[in-house]
């Protein structure tokens, strides 16, 4: 009894809510019964074999998230793909070179997509899955109807049973992070607010739990939220915006966080952005929050004034050191202010909410992020334009995404041409034994593979002796036949990857012994053809780029870093300059390109079965310093919109070119010493003249009076501070780059 009640305890461990067994056993309730009415009520062998695996791609398969609207209209969406592609497969199914040529085009058609959304990489196997049955059971276009059929039988029901039984799904545990991350960041801003060192100490520690837990859980998840979509975007922001407001907090080699909170007007901003980030959190968490961005923008204006008047109140001969010490305070709770007004947003957005418009800072955040339009049919197309930038800017060889979408279209093609020249029985299976292989790099293909096979051996030696046991006794074989599908759909959530692809092989034999009973001889046809599979997997990841995620990963850290840092100068110069808006436009577009193949990289670095990594603290904090360096330079743009610093004349604004020369000449330098393996650069001091002199220049604008000069004195004044926390941020990137440089291949000389 006490094992059984421990048993229960693990299962509920490892599947929490039960929602991997509910979706394990709908697939064998339901695909058993599709299979059978189509099998015997219906007759066709055609219709049977589509409505099975069009059931496993439903039920086993796809798994979408997300609303019930959202979820159906995703699964609507992949029935009328599926039938395109049974269509097309069908058509090309003769002819081994169409065959191969289409089944290219459709690979990579489906791997790329997963640059658009998560709900492409959700359903992609499910929707190669259409077309790699049709093209590898070669038929005349007689069949189309009978295998539609199937197909929208296994379509109508699959999706009612998803939609209707057991349709609860796990819960987000990436937005339930987000939640808990807002939660943190705001209790430790109410210990500032109250002054107690002890409780700020204690949560300080809570708030690094809790955006270790985030990171964590965004790192891990299976399909990252990306894409134009206002609910994914959101999603994705908000992580990243967490990060940056957490960095307001905690400065980069310094244990606990600032508690000068000296002035009514600071402390009325820590307040509203309190409140936001509690409101943020009930949004996410589904309790109906409503962040109030009016507060916190009255708060941010009025700590505006109270800096004016602060420099005004500076002595005249006081030094460099206790004008910045007094302006400290107000720069930092300023710019938080509009980190929560983005993460209050981006709340809303992620949730659906109608998020407050604000023309400028949409013009100012720039081109990849969508704006905030009143009409559904101008979203509709700043989606698809958002869609276009996204299908483009990956579109180069330094996209991980794109190399494996090739990669993987080669290896089908590949696939498909063997199976169907050799002759090998169910081509179909070496196809899938490829397409269930498919890694960044061939040792991760092998890892694979040794599962992949370990599991098929146990697969098949359990469905020869069960098949033997069974004989031609087609009512055991139906009985099994749900047990089979429940172990095929269960295993990989709860046990392993093996003991999933044993269970499938299981249903797979089960299928085709009921439909064209051969006893065990249908197991040794199952060996030979994934065996093939395997093979080809293997020969094309070597052929093609076989260095694997790591050498990408640091070429794309390089190239982040450097546009980054491009970024962040056209900023700056554009806000003390009055230079043209396009330049920091299209500094911007290049800097969001890069980050974003940054991110593919890391996913698929992560990914990646490798002997010889980076440490995995060391590689994540450098990808978090190049989007802080890209978030450095919007954050500018920001804070700063309706300003610039041009009223001063060229005596001040020219005073922060050398610091902007100097970070990004480090910044760049940092980037090509990761890409070649080689230490950092050492780090160079900050410049305390031209500091001297931004400061010079915000008095000398106070004391005329002119309210257009000391706007602008603001304007240098904060850009000075944001550079001063870039300074910061090199002596945090030291160790890890030299933790890279060690774990370099040219360093180990691999």
């Amino acid at each position: 009894m006490r094992s059984l009640v421990a048993d229960a305890r693990g299962l509920r461990r490892l599947d929490p809510g039960l929602f991997s067994l509910k979706r394990a056993a709908r697939a064998a309730i339901v695909m058993p019964g599709v299979f059978a009415f189509a099998d015997n009520v219906i007759g066709d062998p055609q219709t049977a074999t589509f409505a099975a695996f069009g059931s496993i791609a439903f039920l086993v398969f796809a798994d979408f998230g997300g609303s019930r609207r959202t979820r159906l209209v995703a699964y609507l969406s992949l029935a009328v793909a599926g039938a395109v592609f049974i269509v097309l497969g069908t058509l090309c199914s003769r002819d081994p070179w169409i065959a191969a040529v289409a089944m290219a085009a459709v690979g990579f058609a489906v791997l790329y997509s997963a640059v658009i959304s998560g709900y492409f990489v959700a359903g992609g196997t499910a929707a190669m899955l259409t077309f790699v049955l049709p093209v590898n059971l070669p038929a005349d276009p007689s069949a189309i109807p009978a295998r539609l059929e199937g197909w929208g039988l296994a379509a109508a029901v699959g999706i009612s049973a998803v939609m209707l039984l057991w349709p609860s799904q796990p819960p987000d545990k990436l937005r339930a992070a987000i939640a808990s991350a807002c939660l943190a960041l705001a209790d430790l801003l109410e210990c500032e607010l109250s002054r107690d060192s002890s409780r700020v100490t204690e949560q300080a520690a809570a708030v690094r739990e809790a955006m270790g837990a985030l990171r964590r859980d965004f790192l891990a998840a299976p399909y990252r939220p990306t894409g134009p979509t206002n609910s994914a975007a959101g999603i994705a922001f908000l992580v990243d915006e967490l990060d940056w407001f957490q960095s307001f907090i905690f400065s980069p080699g310094q244990a606990e966080p600032r508690l000068d909170l000296c002035h009514d007007e600071n402390r009325e901003v820590l307040a509203a952005a309190v409140a936001v980030l509690r409101e943020s959190a009930a949004t996410l968490d589904g309790r109906g929050g409503d962040p109030d961005l009016e507060r916190l923008a009255r708060a941010r204006d009025a700590v505006a004034d109270a800096v004016t008047r602060r420099i005004a109140a500076v002595p005249s001969k006081g030094d460099e050191v206790e004008l910045s010490a007094a302006l400290e305070p107000s720069f930092r709770t300023r710019a938080l202010s509009f980190s929560a007004g983005q993460i209050g947003r981006n709340a809303l957005r992620a949730t659906g909410g109608r998020e407050p418009a604000d023309a400028d800072e949409v013009r100012a955040a720039g081109w990849y992020r969508p704006a905030v339009l009143e009409a559904s049919a101008v979203q509709a197309r700043s989606a698809l334009e958002e869609t276009g930038r996204r299908v483009a800017a990956q579109a180069s060889p330094r996209s991980v995404l794109f190399r494996n979408s090739l990669r993987g279209a080669a290896a089908l093609a590949v696939s498909v041409f063997v199976a169907q020249n050799l002759g090998v029985q169910h081509a179909f299976w070496v196809v899938l034994g490829t397409l269930s292989v498919l890694r960044s790099s061939a040792l991760g293909t092998g890892a694979t593979i040794v599962s992949a096979l370990a599991g098929t051996a146990v697969g098949i030696v359990v469905g020869a002796g069960l098949i033997i046991a069974i004989g031609t006794n087609e009512v055991v074989a139906w009985a099994v036949l749900p047990l089979a599908v429940l172990l095929a759909a269960y295993a990989p959530r709860v046990i392993s990857f093996a003991a999933g692809q044993a269970g499938f092989t299981l249903v797979v034999l089960m299928l085709f012994n009921l439909i064209q009973p051969s006893g065990w001889q249908v197991g040794l046809v199952r060996v030979e053809d994934v065996a093939i599979g395997f093979a080809v997997s293997i020969a094309v990841g070597v052929l093609f780029w076989p260095r694997g995620a790591a050498v990408l990963l640091r070429d794309n850290l390089a190239t982040a870093y450097a546009r980054g840092a491009d970024y962040l100068a056209a900023t700056v110069h554009r806000l003390a300059a009055g230079g043209d808006s396009s330049v920091p436009e299209q500094a911007a577009r290049a800097a969001g390109v890069a980050a974003r193949r940054l991110d593919d990289g890391f996913r698929q670095y992560l990914g990646e079965r490798s002997a010889k990594r980076m440490n995995m603290d060391s590689i994540a904090t450098l990808v978090a310093g190049a989007r802080r360096v890209e978030r450095t330079a919007l954050s500018l743009l920001l804070l700063t919109r309706r300003t610039d610093a041009s009223a001063l004349g060229d005596s001040c604004t020219r005073a922060v070119d050398p610091e902007v020369q100097a970070l990004q000449r480090w910044y760049t330098t940092l980037g090509d010493a990761l890409l070649r393996g080689r230490p950092p650069p050492p780090q160079d001091q900050a410049d305390t003249r031209a500091r001297r002199r931004v400061l010079d220049c915000a008095r000398d604008a106070v004391s005329g009076g002119d309210d257009a000069r000391i706007g602008a004195a603001l304007t240098l004044l904060w850009a000075s501070q944001h550079l001063e926390n870039l300074w910061r941020l090199e002596s945090h990137l030291a160790r890890p780059a030299e933790d890279a440089a060690r774990a370099s291949p040219r360093a180990v000389g691999a």
